[in-house]
């Protein structure tokens, strides 16, 4: 969502929420939903999101480390600026508000530069489901090595279930690196081209399902506003439990 800034330079958490209203997702993963600086907080307010009552955020307990965390502290509370972050280094998952939480966790991802993923174990219409939101890094060798930390620390949760990854792999090719550590245990879902959202033609944004889910139909929100709302546009995929 490129911290709410659109195309036309304007940060606009609204614009946001309208185009996820537009989608209308039972779960949505975003990337770069949290400010660079600071503590990180929420480039979409928290009472914006609550007066909104769409989606609620998945609550992982985790805070960025900030310099001269208590001085920083004492001053937001002076200033009643909220720091507080949706996600894990950008990355959030919103969910609507039928869809139990039974357990998340922020992934920390090997690389040169702060990255993560943030994983939530949900239960629709008494089925669970586990969700990944993630954002690669530019370096294929560090995109390589950060798909094996996730699949292994699927690989290390108590209970298996569905499982489906979703976000900017920023890789280029259908067949690059990093998908190939995917070793077949899962596909990915026919989107399309989602970057640049001026003129689309890189599949950076996947979704990536295991073999247990069925694809039902997948595609690309191109509409005027996802356009104008971010330099991606947002990818949807209907799955089958």
């Amino acid at each position: 969502m490129h911290k709410a800034v659109g195309l036309d330079g304007r940060r606009d958490p609204h614009r946001v929420l309208r185009v996820l209203q537009e989608i209308d997702a039972d779960i949505v993963a975003l990337q770069e939903a949290d400010k660079r600086m600071g503590g990180r907080g929420s480039t979409v307010p928290h009472e914006l999101i609550d007066d909104h009552g769409m989606y609620r955020p998945v609550h992982l307990g985790v805070k960025h480390k900030r310099r001269l965390e208590r001085v920083r502290k004492h001053a937001d509370r002076l200033l009643k600026v909220d720091t507080r972050n949706i996600g894990w280094h950008g990355n959030a998952i919103l969910v609507k508000e039928h869809i139990g939480v039974l357990d998340c966790a922020a992934l920390d991802l090997p690389t040169l530069e702060p990255r993560g993923a943030v994983m939530a174990e949900l239960l629709i219409h008494e089925k669970p489901i586990r969700v990944v939101g993630m954002h690669l890094d530019l370096s294929g060798l560090w995109r390589r090595r950060q798909m094996r930390a996730i699949l292994e620390a699927i690989h290390l949760r108590p209970q298996k279930m569905p499982t489906i990854l979703m976000g900017d792999t920023n890789e280029w090719r259908d067949a690059g690196a990093c998908l190939k550590e995917l070793n077949g245990s899962y596909r990915v879902a026919p989107c399309g081209p989602s970057f640049h959202s001026r003129r689309p033609i890189a599949a950076l944004d996947r979704i990536i399902v295991d073999q247990s889910l069925a694809i039902e139909a997948a595609g690309v929100h191109a509409s005027v506003e996802a356009r104008r709302a971010s330099d991606h546009l947002p990818i949807w995929a209907r799955v089958a439990l």
